[in-house]
């Protein structure tokens, strides 16, 4: 999500771009320029960007998809560690002493430029960006974004080499989410980095990006033939996590540019190749959306091709269905039949893998010493989208994130039992209750789920599957705060070891309504002070909570006979349900 760490106004540098013309807007320009040209003769062999071959070939975007999902499937836990594991095949011509980072929106770049340098491909990358109409700042314009200028990574000259080591440490410095935010149309401006790509088998698949328009990004690593995708994500921390995609990604308006995204393919146009085969000057061209066979618009007006993002329809073998569940019928290439406690099962033990990486996130936090210091005055202009430690230690997107898929696990289980009422052929179950069978499921999952952090003595403490999601909405979000309120604890007994002192304690209790909302406002001034919190100003989140209660929602709907105990379906086809 990262707040780039320099914002240039394009005309403060005395250039003149193309659009000076138009009316003056105060939107702060993402742009390097052209400061990552730091080719020179002097650059070290093991650092020499070399370009081989002129142009990605469809054999090159398999490797790369090889790359990433080999990444994605090993069990590295921050991007240094990534790609100095045994999952990544180039490793081993890395020069000694080199380290990598990225956050969310520098991932796509960073894995992307490192297989470019590896495999001897060009490189080019939107180095000057600019919100369509006003805008306080570009992660999240209303109307999206366009390029006004691009950066290629090539050599210029003969013997003159650009530094892999420079143009990574550029990236991590100027890349922000703003560059995924565009419209699928979009003709303003200097060709976009990625594009919208039809939901269908192939076209969603490793190194795939997926854009949140809250301000995340992911990169998927892995599709399975019943249509599940899984990402990975990086943090400002620089750890990774995965997960599935699902309600946690938004859709919104199509200028915003939400969705999935691919690389947009290039070649070195113009350049002559010397002696040993190299390819040296020449410019970069990328691909028109015209000569995009898999470019598509469906993800945001749907397949009825609507007017409007809001009036969009899915239909899948003549069905129309929900959004997401469309996308993984369509990526599947088949109806999927769902066995519910399989898709239970799976949920939870997704949950799990996040609650595991809150640990870590939290536990770097509280390794830099935040929560030891004074609590500032006032919170960050928004608390989701900011800059320094609250970027880095703060954990309310992630946050938000994970109360989100609680949700879903509880709307999806009460909705395979409709569906399995309404004998609906894409339910396979085949006992006599259906309720009771996913309850079972669930605890039986949960209860192989228990998370353990550290206090603020150093005293491990240990949390049921049931007790994190019972202390959801109380665990804070806030790196000021001592472990013990970051997970949420309440009592007496599990607070008597936090140092935080009666002021801190007010911030925990004041921020209670923001932690009750889901939603990432990040159109909503946020730098509020204690007092406002308080007074409950507008904005600053709301009274209660949605409920994620899976248990109690079972139990009452058993209850009310809103929903059946004993319902038969198909059994499972051999083959389908996972």
């Amino acid at each position: 999500m990262k707040l780039t760490r320099v914002f240039l106004a394009f005309w403060l540098v005395g250039a003149t771009p193309a659009w000076a013309d138009e009316p003056a807007t105060m939107s702060p320009v993402v742009s390097v320029l052209d400061g990552v040209d730091a080719a020179s003769p002097a650059t070290p062999l093991a650092l020499r960007w070399r370009v081989t071959k002129p142009a990605w070939t469809a054999s090159d975007e398999r490797a790369f998809g090889d790359f990433v999902h080999a990444l994605g499937s090993s069990d590295c836990n921050d991007m240094d560690e990534c790609l100095k594991s045994s999952a990544n095949i180039y490793r081993g011509s890395d020069p000694v002493g080199m380290s990598f980072y990225a956050d969310c929106a520098d991932l796509p770049y960073l894995l992307r430029a490192y297989f470019a340098w590896k495999n001897g491909l060009p490189f080019s990358y939107a180095s000057g960006v600019a919100a369509i109409g006003n805008s306080n700042d570009l992660r999240y314009s209303r109307y999206g974004n366009y390029v006004f200028a691009r950066t290629d990574v090539r050599p210029p000259a003969e013997g003159v080499w650009p530094n892999a080591k420079y143009v990574f440490s550029t990236l991590n410095n100027f890349i922000s989410s703003a560059m995924f935010r565009f419209s699928p149309d979009l003709t303003k401006g200097e060709p976009t980095d990625f594009y919208p790509v039809k939901i269908a088998p192939g076209s969603i698949r490793p190194g795939t990006v997926i854009y949140d328009p809250n301000g995340h990004v992911a990169v998927v690593y892995d599709v399975d033939d019943e249509g599940r995708i899984r990402f990975i994500d990086s943090h400002p921390d620089n750890s990774i996590t995965r997960g599935n995609y699902g309600r946690r990604f938004v859709r919104a308006s199509a200028p915003m540019g939400a969705g999935f995204k691919n690389w947009r393919p290039l070649s070195l146009v113009g350049a002559t190749q010397s002696a040993d085969g190299s390819y040296v000057g020449g410019v970069i061209k990328l691909a028109a959306n015209s000569e995009l066979p898999d470019w598509s618009d469906e993800q945001f007006f749907g397949t009825n091709h609507a007017t409007s993002w809001s009036a969009a329809q899915f239909v899948y073998n003549g069905e129309a269905i929900d959004y997401y569940d469309y996308v993984r019928r369509a990526v599947a290439g088949h109806d999927i039949i769902y066995d519910p406690l399989n898709e239970t099962r799976s949920m939870v033990r997704g949950l799990c893998e996040d609650l595991r990486y809150r640990v870590e996130a939290v536990d770097i936090a509280v390794k830099a010493g935040i929560n030891t210091q004074s609590q500032p005055a006032r919170l960050p202009d928004n608390i989701y989208g900011t800059s320094g430690d609250w970027e880095t230690y703060s954990t309310p997107s992630r946050d938000a994130r994970l109360k989100v898929s609680f949700k879903e696990l509880r709307d999806q289980m009460l909705r395979f039992v409709e569906l399995a009422q309404a004998a609906d052929p894409h339910v396979a179950y085949s006992g006599s209750d259906l309720i009771g069978d996913m309850a079972k499921a669930h605890d039986e999952e949960a209860a192989q789920c228990n998370v353990t952090y550290a206090a603020s003595d150093g005293s491990p403490r240990m949390l049921t599957f049931s007790e994190a999601r019972q202390r959801l909405f109380a665990m804070s979000f806030d790196p000021y705060h001592c472990p013990e309120r970051r997970w949420g604890a309440t009592s007496t007994e599990e607070l008597a070891t936090c140092p935080d002192n009666a002021l801190k304690d007010q911030w925990y209790k004041a921020e209670q309504n923001l932690r009750n909302q889901t939603d990432r406002t990040y159109d909503i001034a946020m730098g509020f002070s204690l007092n406002d919190l308080l007074l409950g100003v507008p904005g600053s989140g709301q009274a209660a909570p949605p409920d994620v209660d899976v248990t109690a929602a079972l139990v009452a709907a058993r209850a009310t006979g809103t929903l059946r105990p004993t319902l038969t379906s198909k059994a499972v086809p051999e083959g389908k349900a996972q």
